[in-house]
């Protein structure tokens, strides 16, 4: 089941997909650490506010339905963005070197 995150009712809310979990489990221990920190102290909080703004955002060119990607690091978080619905919705975070491939 994905998880909510809770937040105002003028915020988007974020859902982590089954997929999004899944590709936590691969890394390691420590990269887990650095991404989880990261998500609670800088994008969890990005995403609610306005998940088109920032300098880590940027849309993908060439995705249907709209994927937008957020840079932390080496790693890569993708997402849509539901906006009728206000969700945001995690899909994978991927080294960089294999995210585009």
């Amino acid at each position: 089941m994905p998880r909510q995150d809770a937040g105002s009712s003028s915020d988007f809310r974020i859902f982590e997909t089954e997929e999004f979990q899944k590709t936590l489990t691969k890394l390691s221990s420590r990269e887990l650490r650095f991404i989880q920190r990261k998500l609670a102290d800088y994008v969890y909080p990005q995403l609610r506010a306005d998940p088109f703004l920032g300098p880590n955002i940027r849309k993908l060119r060439g995705y249907q339905p709209d994927t937008w990607r957020y840079r932390i690091g080496k790693f890569r978080l993708f997402f849509i963005v539901d906006q009728t619905e206000k969700i945001v919705s995690m899909l994978s975070v991927e080294d960089r070197r294999d995210a585009y491939r």
